[in-house]
């Protein structure tokens, strides 16, 4: 199309079409008619062969435009130019001035609705402007930020500057000091040299000064430490004077307690109390080097009292209490259930006499670390202090309401009074040790556990659960020092079920043998019925 429209431009035609119609005008009215006529048709001929190099023109701009590209123009430009001019010429009518030329259909087609090409078209120049703005904004935005980072590391090297300056100014400085104080202590020493050298007496004379300065203050503190230990005395003095005091009370309480109680229940208890010997526990002597015993002294002490009571106490217990009772199980349960009971007041004691010293002793170790040990010394010092009555009283108070044990009619737990103190000062005296010892914890119906009891010499060795206890085990923290004893039976479980409903509802009691119950029993049962007579018959 490029080479076409090129040899268009070359030919001049139109030029020399533009001279023809000139000179014809100039000519026309001086010519002829054949002369005009072939004017006209040599002006046809030039505009016929223009009008050829414009359509091969035309048809290959179309060809290069594809198949869809130039249809709408061709059709809405061309054809109805073409439709109005080959109409008018076959019908030998001039061409109407309404018909729309090239000019007017292409502002009309301007005019119209975009084709959806032009749309993409716009709608990419849209975004390719955008971008460009958007690209130019960024550049402007990196311009900017390598402005302020280039600041920054000016600033930074400027900073930087001027620290080591400042390092080099302080550096300067610390050498200038370090030489000042040199000469300083080269000064003072020459001066102290000189001084020596020129008063030898002076200085002996402050050094005197001196040793008797020392002296006086220390002097002062001995009375100081003199005095508060004066204090101190004072104050345990007025504390055992009070001690002694509540012991003085404590021990006429016990006399009075251990007083001939009233007349007995029945005659065989009254044998059995006249003929059993006294085996008071007597009370002891503070002595004044408890508290440097031990602990192991005290504590071998200690587990020799418990295992005498196990081999001789408690058998001269059982023998108290088979006077009255037949049945040995009902006697080993109700020692059992009296240990167990003597440790529980014991302990329960022990933690209160531990508050009340503390109470006493707090005001007199105020701000010192040794108010503990202080504490324990004095607790050991003084376990003669404890009221062993009163536990006995609370022991037979707890027994006479457990409900695992009768209460026979012709039995009073205070047969078992001396057994009871005996075991309750051990178990006071248990808490005193470090660490302290107590008993295991035992129920009816457990399985036997060999490394805390031995088997009875009645028992079922092949029984795995325990049908009662008879004599506590005894336990440091969790390791067992003494084996206790307990009784295996088959069907424990079930028995023990059975006991405990029964002493629950205190239908099965142990009795004493008919021969044996005497006035009270008899007074304590109810009246006789009265007897029906019968009367005669007619």
């Amino acid at each position: 199309m490029a080479e076409n429209l090129k040899r268009l431009v070359s030919n001049e035609a139109l030029r020399t079409l533009q001279e023809k119609l000139d000179s014809w005008l100039k000519e026309y009215n001086t010519n002829t008619c054949d002369q005009n006529l072939n004017h006209c048709l040599e002006l046809i001929e030039q505009v016929a062969k223009v009008q050829g190099q414009l359509f091969g023109i035309l048809t290959t701009a179309a060809q290069e435009g594809g198949h869809n590209d130039g249809v709408e123009t061709i059709k809405s430009r061309l054809l109805p130019w073409l439709e109005a001019s080959f109409t008018a010429a076959s019908m030998g009518k001039p061409v109407d001035s309404k018909v729309p030329s090239l000019q007017n259909t292409f502002d009309r087609e301007r005019r119209k609705d975009p084709s959806p090409r032009d749309r993409d078209m716009q709608q990419l120049d849209s975004n390719l402007n955008s971008t460009r703005s958007q690209l130019n904004q960024v550049q402007d935005d990196l311009a900017e930020t390598e402005k302020n980072l280039e600041e920054t590391k000016n600033r930074s090297a400027i900073s930087l500057l001027a620290a080591e300056e400042e390092i080099n100014q302080l550096k300067k400085q610390l050498k200038t000091l370090q030489a000042q104080e040199d000469a300083r202590h080269r000064h003072t020493d020459q001066r102290s040299s000189e001084n020596r050298r020129s008063e030898p007496r002076s200085s002996e004379e402050r050094r005197c000064e001196q040793w008797s300065s020392l002296k006086r203050n220390a002097d002062q503190r001995d009375t100081e430490v003199t005095s508060d230990y004066k204090k101190q005395l004072r104050n345990l003095k007025e504390e055992i004077a009070v001690l002694s005091a509540e012991k003085s009370a404590l021990q006429g309480r016990s006399s009075r307690s251990r007083s001939p109680s009233p007349a007995p229940r029945s005659r065989s208890c009254s044998r059995s109390r006249s003929a059993s010997p006294s085996t008071a526990v007597k009370v002891r002597s503070p002595s004044p080097n408890r508290s440097k015993l031990s602990n192991v002294a005290r504590k071998a002490a200690l587990l020799s009292r418990f295992s005498d009571s196990y081999s001789q106490a408690r058998l001269d217990a059982q023998c108290l209490l088979r006077r009255c009772i037949d049945k040995a199980e009902t006697v080993q349960r109700i020692i059992y259930i009296a240990t167990v009971e003597a440790f529980h007041v014991a302990k329960m004691a022990f933690r209160h006499f531990k508050i009340r010293v503390r109470k006493s002793l707090t005001p007199s170790y105020v701000g010192s670390n040794d108010f503990e040990n202080a504490v324990s010394d004095y607790v050991i010092c003084h376990l003669d202090l404890y009221d062993s009555q009163s536990s006995v009283n609370d022991v037979i108070r707890a027994m006479n309401v457990n409900p695992k044990i009768s209460f026979p009619p012709v039995v009073d737990f205070c047969l078992l009074s001396d057994f009871i103190q005996e075991i309750c000062c051990i178990a006071f005296a248990m808490q005193a040790l470090e660490p302290p010892l107590d008993i295991a914890y035992g129920a009816d119906g457990e399985v036997f556990n060999d490394c805390k009891y031995r088997r009875s010499y009645d028992s079922d060795f092949t029984a795995p659960l325990v049908l009662y206890h008879v004599w506590p085990a005894l336990m440091e923290n969790d390791c067992v020092i003494m084996k206790g004893e307990a009784v295996t039976r088959r069907g424990a479980f079930w028995n023990s079920v059975r006991s405990l409903s029964r002493c629950r509802s205190r239908s099965l009691s142990p009795i004493c043998p008919r021969s044996q119950i005497g006035l009270s029993t008899m007074s304590r049962s109810r009246s006789p019925s009265p007897i029906r007579c019968g009367l005669p018959r007619f």
